[in-house]
């Protein structure tokens, strides 16, 4: 599922649950836009009950027509949760265990899919995609401290032969190209951080690029412990900047842990978010395959509501 065109698998899904709505069928060889977004209003609630007619898509400045959507939320999801285990997360590792566990349990319905990768020094993966809360929580349990030492470490990913210090760009990266890159459905990436990169290979342009590809949104727990900042002698935290770029490239937000807004009240959040999208495809007025970047805007026909979805997809041909 490359291009942000849907697969036949939620192209499949989205007519399913809209058999009511006398939707005209087609096949997967139509390539269509798959645009998954939120709308909140001006108090910052998700907003439930809109319908197509709601919604304006414009690519490159011209509009589209809308020719499916759902707000079914049964539309399987696979989600890739991505665990900071540099050393300034070493007091926030088993708050993030608890409160991971308790999200995959909740979040995950029988058709869904997760799987759990660890990023300091080295980037792996704790567990592969799965439906079993049981093999996750397993997974979490495997959580440990990555600081830049050097040597080589067994692991299924191959940036772990290099000493770095914290590999999120290539932990995003892989997540997308290695794990969600071929699945089918709704996709996200949930980044638990505090934004520092330091020794990846890749850069963040390239792991945006690779979310885009893959159809995957990106959420990031911006999560910062203080003490381990102050004890290195640094008076200002780091900036979520490099988070905020990544999701809101990708149709996602940063939510930003806090003594008011606890990890657990924030994936509270997020599964409702996630539980609350609206699917939108259409065929592209311009159907070339030209590998080109195409910048999308999605908004409503009613004024004051705001529209979380991605700024544009990659135009590349289908692979035979």
């Amino acid at each position: 599922m490359a291009g942000g065109r849907l697969s036949g698998g939620l192209i499949a899904a989205i007519l399913w649950s809209q058999q009511t709505q006398q939707i005209p069928t087609f096949t997967a060889e139509v390539e269509v836009v798959n645009i998954l977004c939120s709308v909140r209003d001006k108090n910052g609630a998700l907003v439930p009950n809109l319908t197509r007619d709601d919604f304006i898509v414009v690519e490159e400045g011209e509009r589209q027509q809308i020719r499916y959507f759902t707000r079914e939320t049964d539309v399987p999801l696979t989600l890739g949760l991505l665990v900071d285990v540099s050393p300034s997360q070493e007091r926030l590792l088993e708050i993030e265990r608890r409160a991971a566990a308790q999200f995959f349990e909740s979040v995950l319905r029988p058709k869904d899919l997760a799987f759990l990768i660890s990023f300091g020094a080295e980037v792996e993966l704790l567990q592969d995609l799965t439906s079993s809360v049981e093999l996750l929580r397993a997974g979490l349990d495997r959580l440990r401290l990555s600081g830049a030492v050097g040597g080589l470490h067994p692991g299924p990913v191959p940036t772990i032969h290099q000493p770095r210090s914290t590999a999120l760009f290539d932990a995003v990266y892989l997540a997308a190209r290695e794990k969600l890159e071929r699945e089918v459905g709704r996709k996200a990436i949930v980044l638990i951080t505090d934004g520092v990169d330091v020794g990846s290979r890749v850069k963040l342009e390239e792991a945006i690029e690779a979310a885009q590809k893959a159809d995957a949104i990106i959420y990031a727990i911006y999560y910062v412990d203080p003490e381990a900042y102050s004890r290195r002698g640094f008076f200002r935290f780091p900036s979520d900047g490099d988070l905020k770029r990544m999701a809101e490239e990708t149709g996602g937000r940063v939510f930003r842990v806090s003594k008011k807004r606890t990890l657990q009240h924030i994936f509270d959040e997020l599964q409702e978010e996630m539980r609350s999208q609206y699917a939108i495809g259409y065929t592209p007025t311009n159907p070339a395959k030209d590998g080109s970047f195409r910048r999308i805007e999605v908004r409503t026909v009613k004024k004051g509501l705001k529209v979380q979805a991605r700024k544009g997809y990659y135009a590349l041909r289908r692979e035979p």
